[in-house]
């Protein structure tokens, strides 16, 4: 088997992946486990018969998913469609292989889907994904590959497919999280920037729906159609994946129904305090439109006549009833909330 015994060095926990195209090949075979970075290795790898294979691109070029896939006897469709980087979660069976397109779900104040490509054959697995996903690091954490590989390829897509799937918890508990703060702001104290952040959470959610609905219908027919590809004693394995991805669905139906109810209670309140200022404005007027009334019928002429104590006690008499009237109707508005 040609291959170097050294495995490349996975990022820590508190470090970024590092940027640009990486290629990672591990073959496992009865006398033990390989890895390289020499995509021209791979040509002997699969010559043994023996071996299982699997084959991680990060962010390829076009000419490595070429070579990659005539040393693996992919289908020209499979190669465009890897090439594209812009499908929908599917799966499309060609032959002897099966053709897996799957989103990782990341939250970081909003939710980014990235697309993951997973090509299975009998003894093949490749994955081709962005490089802000780390498949290699998340293989490494559970036993390793050359482990899994061990027990079949097929058994390493479902253990993407489940950590895929797994991770999705964590970011529905996090909009769950935005939602409930958002309930309560939208009760307490309304704002512009309320409304604006449930319209991103609606958003979201479409992201992930648009994610993981798809999603379901490819665990659906792993399971439930007969793939030579996927050992019959493997496929509880697919249906365990396929439930944990129904609370999914469940979960985002939900949270759906929260957002849009928390929209609804936002248009109410806003439609509340409009009310209650419009109430307020009409007893405001209300007092001032008696006292506009007084003054237009006995004329402000009077006025200046009262003040320089020419006229009759009359204007005092008039100017203090107004006031008294206009001081009742404040204490009786005010008494029924109206200013």
């Amino acid at each position: 088997m040609d291959a170097t015994s050294d495995a490349p060095r996975s990022p820590s926990d508190d470090e970024a992946p590092e940027a640009g195209p990486r290629v990672q090949i591990v073959c496992w075979t009865p006398s033990g486990e390989g890895r390289t970075e020499d995509v021209a290795a791979l040509a002997a790898m699969v010559a043994d018969p023996a071996a299982r294979i699997w084959v991680d691109l990060v962010d390829p070029p076009s000419e490595v998913i070429a070579a990659v896939a005539n040393d693996l006897g992919l289908h020209q469709l499979i190669v465009e469609d890897i090439d594209e980087k812009n499908q929908r979660a599917k799966i499309v069976e060609f032959e002897d292989v099966i053709h897996v397109v799957v989103f990782d779900l990341d939250y970081q104040g909003e939710v980014h889907p990235s697309e993951i490509d997973l090509v299975l054959g009998r003894r093949f697995l490749l994955s081709v994904h962005q490089p802000d996903r780390n498949l290699a690091e998340r293989i490494a954490s559970r036993n390793g590959a050359g482990a899994l590989l061990a027990k079949g390829t097929d058994f390493l897509l479902y253990t993407i497919l489940d950590h895929v799937v797994d991770g999705y918890f964590p970011v529905m508990d996090r909009l769950a999280d935005e939602i409930d703060a958002l309930q309560d702001q939208v009760v307490e104290s309304p704002t512009e920037w309320t409304l604006q952040k449930l319209f991103v959470l609606k958003r979201e959610l479409l992201e992930i729906r648009r994610a993981t609905s798809p999603a379901r219908e490819v665990l659906n027919q792993s399971t439930n159609r007969d793939l030579p590809v996927i050992a019959p004693e493997h496929i509880v394995y697919f249906r365990d994946v396929y439930d944990h991805l129904i609370r999914v669905t469940d979960e985002l139906d939900n949270y759906r129904d929260l957002v849009a109810g928390t929209l609804d209670i936002y248009l109410s309140t806003i439609n509340n305090n409009l009310s209650r200022i419009m109430k307020r404005l009409t007893g405001v007027t209300v007092i001032l439109a008696g006292i506009g009334a007084a003054a237009g019928i006995f004329g402000m002429s009077e006025a200046g006549a009262a003040l320089s104590d020419s006229e009759a006690p009359g204007f005092w008499l008039v100017t203090a009833f107004v006031v008294l009237s206009a001081v009742l109707a404040a204490v009786v508005l005010r008494r029924i909330d109206w200013i």
